[in-house]
């Protein structure tokens, strides 16, 4: 394993440490936001996270190695290189063994979180159930990780693109625990509001790390998703925000855009007809992750 893993040098000496750990994906940063926002962002959060008392690991696989935290320069290199894959389960070992540059989504960066012994991963938003999926079987493989991979991902509920009933059926079939934060309703991404009730809601860090704690050990297998609602001052309506995924929605089916293709260009269509306000609210509810993600790995190390 050593061969393939390659841990940052603070990340090696927070585990030398033993101090609370939180991953990051890569995909946000090479497929989610332009040049230099993306940087702008990448290393923001990274700051949130220490500044709430624990240490950023950004994943990425970069020259046939899984990268455990990223150096300066390999962050740079990421966000301003073209061609750079965007890897799932799927591709994962073709990547690593061609050497390619290549961004983590949700379903790889819990393989890799779990392979480091990372338990926390904070992210934008899962994948899920696309809508139409009753003639294209487009579901995420976020989904089938989170059943399988044991890594807690805080995010702010699935994208809004989503079938969301469809997705949350999916995750209940799974097993995979949807824990609110301060919210009995799963947040839509963009937006607080979904209509979809959840069965559990958590009104601290430390409850939330007290769950994982005892599933961990009790052994059961999967992910857990912490649900966390975008700030109430960042958020766009939900009437504002589906009208423009309804039109986005319509030009990638139009184009025959789908697979991994359809989220990236469904969420560069959004910011574009909403006049970048939703890149605003994509960055402020992974800021806002970012600090929930902190407070609950330092709760979890605690114990």
């Amino acid at each position: 394993m050593k061969q393939y893993i390659d841990f940052s040098k603070e990340v090696k000496q927070a585990k030398a440490e033993n101090k609370p750990i939180v991953a990051l994906e890569s995909t946000i940063i090479s497929h989610g936001m332009p040049y230099p926002q993306n940087v702008e962002m990448a290393t923001k959060v990274e700051n949130i996270i220490r500044k709430n008392g624990a240490i950023p690991a950004t994943i990425a696989l970069i020259d046939g190695k899984i990268k455990i935290g990223l150096e300066k320069e390999e962050l740079e290199l990421l966000a301003n290189s073209d061609n750079v894959a965007k890897v799932s389960r799927r591709d994962f070992t073709e990547v690593l063994a061609t050497k390619r540059v290549g961004a983590t989504t949700v379903a790889s960066t819990m393989m890799c979180a779990d392979l480091a012994a990372i338990q926390f991963f904070v992210t934008g938003g899962i994948g899920g159930v696309h809508r139409g999926v009753e003639s294209t079987m487009d579901i995420s493989a976020d989904l089938e990780e989170l059943g399988k991979t044991n890594v807690t991902v805080i995010c702010a509920g699935a994208k809004s693109i989503l079938d969301l009933p469809k997705t949350m059926e999916y995750l209940e079939t799974q097993g995979v625990p949807v824990i609110g934060y301060k919210t009995d309703e799963l947040p839509a991404f963009f937006t607080r509001e979904s209509g979809i009730k959840l069965n559990s809601s958590s009104e601290n860090p430390e409850d939330i790390a007290r769950i994982c704690k005892v599933k961990n050990d009790l052994d059961i297998e999967g992910g857990v998703v912490i649900a966390n609602p975008v700030p109430k001052e960042d958020e766009l309506s939900k009437s504002y925000i589906d009208s423009i995924i309804e039109e986005a929605v319509k030009e990638a089916e139009a184009l025959g855009i789908s697979g991994k293709d359809s989220t990236p260009f469904l969420l560069g269509k959004i910011v574009e007809k909403s006049d970048g306000k939703s890149l605003h609210t994509n960055i402020k509810l992974v800021e806002n992750n970012a600090i929930l993600g902190a407070k609950i790995a330092v709760a979890f190390n605690q114990m």
